[in-house]
């Protein structure tokens, strides 16, 4: 009986300290791997990048988002990427699902516009540092059955 009590505490704490990690005001900073050779495309075999995001919670649970990535691709150019976004915090433990947009720039005069979607988890490992693992797709306009991707993002976002 006690363990029981003692878990209840434990999640209700852990719920209570993610939930004032989303309220309106708070700036968010991520860096993250891309891929990790789990992503899957057409044209690729291995891809693997990486990506910084900044945030700002515009009001509780909905944050706007900026980001930059850098991927290397076997068999395709390297390529650079910009974009904006959003996320929103479906449930107060750290479930969200994100949406955005990317420009991206390869050699060889390779342009396209990926938008995407995302689904996540972030495990908060004290106060305001988070674990993201998730898994997204971004869909190529340029291309669809050679660039559009699905895979895996493992990053560490910071809340301030």
């Amino acid at each position: 009986m006690m363990k029981k009590i003692l878990l209840l505490a434990i999640g209700f704490l852990m719920t209570m300290t993610a939930s004032a990690q989303f309220e309106q005001g708070k700036y968010y900073c991520n860096g993250s791997l891309t891929g990790i050779n789990l992503s899957y495309s057409g044209a690729e075999k291995l891809s693997l990048g990486v990506e910084a995001k900044g945030g700002y919670l515009v009001a509780d649970n909905w944050m706007a988002l900026v980001m930059a990535g850098y991927s290397h691709d076997e068999d395709v150019d390297d390529k650079f990427a910009v974009g904006v976004g959003g996320r929103y915090y479906i449930i107060q433990n750290g479930l969200y699902m994100g949406l955005n947009a990317r420009l991206v720039h390869g050699g060889s005069g390779y342009n396209d516009i990926m938008p995407g979607l995302e689904l996540g988890y972030a495990f908060f490992l004290g106060k305001s540092v988070t674990i993201e693992p998730s898994v997204y797709y971004d869909q190529s306009i340029k291309n669809h059955s050679d660039y559009s991707k699905v895979g895996l993002r493992i990053g560490v976002g910071v809340y301030l």
